[in-house]
């Protein structure tokens, strides 16, 4: 197991102070292509009749595939140590976004 331990390369990730005080949604939208998916993460205000795109990543496949498992993974965890989170039903938000990307 030592022998892993050397083999492993650690990589120094810098967060810089904007970055780290993030960005709130309350909404995501996400399209795909065959090569990848787009997250565009939005804030909405309550009756408001516009919103803006606060945020966008694109993934390769396979890292959405990562991505979606490590989320899920972090809410069980996250549900196991404070309880169910309740999935409120909302009405459907009608979204004039613009044409579907296209890779």
């Amino acid at each position: 197991m030592a022998e892993n331990d050397k083999n492993q390369k650690q990589i120094n990730i810098e967060l810089d102070e904007k970055t780290a005080e993030g960005t709130y949604s309350n909404l995501a939208i996400i399209n795909h292509s065959v090569s990848e998916f787009v997250v565009d993460f939005i804030s909405m205000m309550p009756g408001a009749p516009k919103a803006k795109v606060k945020s966008r990543i694109v993934l390769t496949p396979q890292h959405a595939k990562k991505f979606l498992k490590a989320l899920s993974d972090n809410v069980t965890r996250f549900e196991q140590a404070h309880g169910t989170i309740k999935d409120y039903e909302q009405p459907p938000i009608p979204l004039n976004f613009g044409p579907t990307g296209e890779a």
